[in-house]
């Protein structure tokens, strides 16, 4: 007896992934999620936006002594902070503290900004994980690990996670990864001069 084969190189989707991660049914679970998360980051971005320490006559400060008391964290035994992190803190944002103040505070108001409204959902949680992850590797916890996780189920769940939101028109105007969208299609057939098949 044969083995079932694949279609092309495809691995098919169990239901139950298809379903959390890809039904439109799950729009209003992922919309709670977005929301709780986007909300969070909009209230950490908005106590920076008017610290001098973070965005001002002072942008720098806060990163300097988040960093230096992260650099504290590299000895004993069993340090919170490991050794190549640390290294990128004193030689990168140490010197550089103040274009971190500003990296770190406008891409927390954006990426809470595109969680709210559900514009570029995944991307957004992306680099809002990659945040949540710098965080963790400074060796800060606080709601930085339940803000990671709530990420990654946004990632996965990108294709209806903005169905709820901006997304819903924005990914079939401008397409996904591998599927141009309407805005796409026709300059992708019209500049060869050939029509589409």
């Amino acid at each position: 007896m044969n083995a079932p084969e694949r279609s092309g190189s495809r691995i098919p989707e169990p239901n139950i992934t298809s379903f959390l991660f890809a039904d439109t049914r799950m729009a209003p679970v992922w919309l709670i999620v977005r929301l709780y998360l986007g909300i969070l980051w909009l209230l950490a971005a908005w106590g920076k936006l008017f610290d001098p320490a973070w965005v001002g006559s002072e942008a720098g400060a806060a990163v300097r002594g988040f960093a230096q008391g992260a650099l504290q964290q590299t000895g004993g035994e069993h340090p919170q902070v490991t050794g190549w992190y640390a290294s990128f803190l004193e030689n990168v944002v140490v010197p550089n503290a103040a274009v971190f103040s500003y990296l770190v505070t406008f891409g927390e108001l954006l990426v809470g900004l595109a969680l709210v409204l559900g514009l570029f959902t995944g991307i957004a949680a992306f680099f809002g994980g990659f945040m949540n992850a710098s965080f963790l590797f400074a060796g800060t916890a606080g709601a930085n690990p339940l803000m990671f996780i709530l990420a990654i189920l946004l990632m996965l769940a990108w294709r209806v996670a903005g169905h709820w939101g901006l997304d819903r028109w924005a990914l079939p105007l401008i397409g996904v990864p591998g599927a141009p969208g309407s805005l796409f299609r026709g300059r992708r057939a019209g500049g060869t001069g050939e029509s589409p098949a």
